[in-house]
């Protein structure tokens, strides 16, 4: 009994403070490398992305059964957008024209066709929802309020 507690009278440990900066060391050091394997993944991931936006639109009603939507379409990204001919006004189907292939840093105007309707589409001071959709499956989505001239 008395060789145990000479024993354990003469071991030694680390002291608190030693484990202290062990434990952040190591803390830092996992977390560098977590941040650097992130922001690979994260480069990879976005370097493609499309960035579209729509800046602008004018709505105007067409006679009594279409109307169109004027937008500008901004690409902030790095890479060309090209915009779909399908397009949606408020769920109803349209057809987009202009110029559909959006160079990086430049913004293009695309004009979206409603017609075939029973009525006038726009009506004033309501708000309309159009939707632009990419080559690549992305859609470019804008609220436009309708103001009769």
């Amino acid at each position: 009994m008395n060789y145990i507690r000479k024993f354990k009278k003469n071991a030694k440990a680390l002291s608190p403070v030693v484990a202290s900066i062990i434990l952040i060391a190591v803390t830092v050091a996992v977390s560098v490398v977590v941040a650097a394997w992130m922001g690979g993944m994260t480069i990879g991931l976005m370097g493609n992305a499309e960035q579209a936006s729509i800046t602008n639109v004018v709505l105007a009603n067409v006679g009594t059964t279409g109307g169109t939507a004027t937008c500008n379409v901004q690409n902030k990204g790095s890479s060309t957008v090209t915009i779909e001919s399908a397009a949606t006004i408020d769920g109803q189907t349209a057809v987009a024209s202009g110029t559909l292939a959006i160079a990086k840093g430049t913004s293009q105007t695309i004009t979206v066709t409603l017609s075939g309707l029973s009525s006038a589409p726009f009506v004033d001071s309501a708000q309309y929802v159009i939707k632009l959709q990419t080559a690549k499956g992305n859609t470019v989505t804008y609220t436009a309020t309708y103001s009769a001239p």
